[in-house]
């Protein structure tokens, strides 16, 4: 297959840290390449570079046999190097067609300062029949799903004539059905000779994608291998620099008393859960397909969304939650499924997240107590074994393993009591996974009730003791550690 890209040599450094250290990626015609690495690895940096968001320090870029210069995000567009992101960009009061279009949009022939709807609407029609979105193309692009929005960025893909796709944890919110879907696309594309560049954590899914692979970490360019020739174990072995054993370790706390019982917890968008509990020294798992009611479960318990009926009893004592201040006074933390718009405040350091949740504690008459926040801060950093430069490092810059610490800091500084976990590892790598499940362990032992929420069926199973089973806003089976197998919450929750 004929090589299409190749970066060779690219240099990347931020105030006092070097992102990328003389690395290497090559890409060819109709080839789907797998670039894997921890968080923090430099996948992200260079493809912020590669699409024009960066600019290296050093290296160069070949495209198509000629060194080029990218210097912004347009002229990327412009030669055919497209990006479908993880936290995927789209305007959400634009429709789909505009989306799909949008910065280069079809003029009128005669007045070419209009823009031409009728054709974007029907080119727009024909790209979403090709990739199996059954919705207009005049749907506003807010009232979609997240599945459905993901495919409208891969739909943008075709409509801009791609050469290269980059493909950014593409399955992060996509149920099975969908995956198969995406991957019946990633196949039209090869065909039609475009190359890929696919970033996944779900290492299951290069089985069926990918052709060759390459693996980053601290920066440093390790190795490339044809996919058919190496397997999961010297992949993982390769990212973390080790082997990675016992992914989901196994803790010392013994089932205690009940600390959590909901005896009714109903809202008006169908949410009816009834007779639940949680116990001293267990780890509740609660799994369910897309659309099942987990994320409503969650944020009802936790007063984000108004319930109608909120009977929960929490140590022996019946609470009132009407909103998530009355949540968090009762000591019930909740770190979302999506940490960098609802967990985190990206532009502030790590000492002002880790004391976000508690400042009438760090402060006397109005005015905060810097020195206490900083010491706190520090102790949380060490205990949780959070990778910073320092506790004045931006939240933003941190690796997702390490952002979901910061926010586990935050919720222990508020001495919460109970934490509830929507998808604790979406986005977060192999090695840092295993450093939330220890926590998840020390958590539990320490007396923490932790409750956690996932759609990864091999992680649902590996961190929790007993898991609850949603289907249509309602629990629908219960499992212990002992009996729980795939094939049995798959059943569950499709009934």
């Amino acid at each position: 297959m004929k090589e299409i890209l190749s970066m060779n040599g690219i240099v990347k450094e931020f105030p006092g840290v070097k992102a990328l250290k003389g690395v290497h990626l090559d890409l060819r015609e109709g080839e789907v390449h797998a670039l894997l690495g921890e968080n923090g690895a430099g996948k992200s940096t260079l493809m912020k570079i590669l699409t024009g968001s960066y600019q290296a320090e050093a290296g160069e870029i070949i495209y198509f046999g000629k060194q080029v210069e990218i210097d912004n995000p347009r002229k990327a567009q412009e030669m055919g190097i497209n990006i479908v992101h993880q936290e995927i960009n789209l305007m959400p009061d634009l429709t789909v067609a505009e989306n799909i279009f949008v910065g280069f949009e079809i003029r009128n022939k005669r007045f070419p300062f209009v823009f031409d709807f009728a054709k974007m609407n029907s080119q727009a029609a024909d790209i979403l029949q090709e990739i199996g979105l059954h919705v207009p193309p005049t749907t506003i692009t807010g009232k979609l799903s997240v599945a459905q929005r993901q495919m409208v960025a891969i739909a943008r893909m075709l409509a801009l004539n791609s050469k290269i796709v980059i493909l950014d944890e593409p399955t992060a919110a996509l149920a099975s059905a969908e995956v198969d879907t995406l991957f019946g696309i990633i196949d039209k594309l090869k065909k039609k000779g475009i190359g890929i560049i696919y970033i996944s954590h779900r290492l299951e899914e290069l089985d069926v994608v990918a052709d060759r692979v390459s693996v980053f970490r601290d920066g440093m360019y390790i190795t490339t291998k044809e996919y058919s020739q190496t397997n999961k174990e010297e992949l993982i072995a390769l990212m973390v620099g080790r082997k990675l054993e016992n992914q989901y370790p196994d803790h010392s706390a013994k089932k205690g008393k009940e600390i959590l019982k909901i005896n009714h917890l109903r809202t008006k968008q169908g949410l009816d859960v009834r007779n639940i509990s949680l116990h001293e020294g267990e780890i509740l798992g609660i799994y369910g397909l897309v659309g099942a009611g987990r994320t409503e479960f969650a944020r009802a318990l936790f007063g984000a969304d108004r319930a109608e009926t909120y009977d929960v009893i929490l140590r022996g004592k019946s609470i009132s939650v009407r909103n998530t201040a009355d949540a968090v006074k009762h000591g019930l933390g909740y770190l979302t499924e999506d940490r960098k718009k609802d967990g985190l405040a990206l532009g502030l350091d790590l000492e002002n997240n880790i004391s976000l949740a508690n400042l009438k504690g760090f402060s006397r008459q109005g005015i905060m107590n810097t020195r206490t926040c900083e010491a706190n801060a520090e102790e949380y950093i060490s205990k949780l074994k959070i990778v910073t430069p320092s506790i004045y490092q931006f939240a933003k810059y941190l690796s997702g393993g390490n952002q979901q610490k910061v926010i586990i800091a935050k919720w222990l500084t508020r001495n919460a009591s109970i934490l509830i976990f929507d998808e604790p590892t979406r986005g977060i790598d192999v090695g840092a996974r295993k450093e939330v499940y220890e926590l998840l362990n020390r958590l539990v032992e320490a007396g923490v009730g932790v409750i956690v929420i996932s759609s990864d069926l091999p992680e649902v199973i590996g961190v929790s003791d007993r898991i609850l089973v949603m289907h249509d806003f309602h629990f629908t089976g219960e499992l212990n550690k002992s009996e729980v197998t795939q094939e049995k919450l798959l059943k569950m929750a499709v009934e």
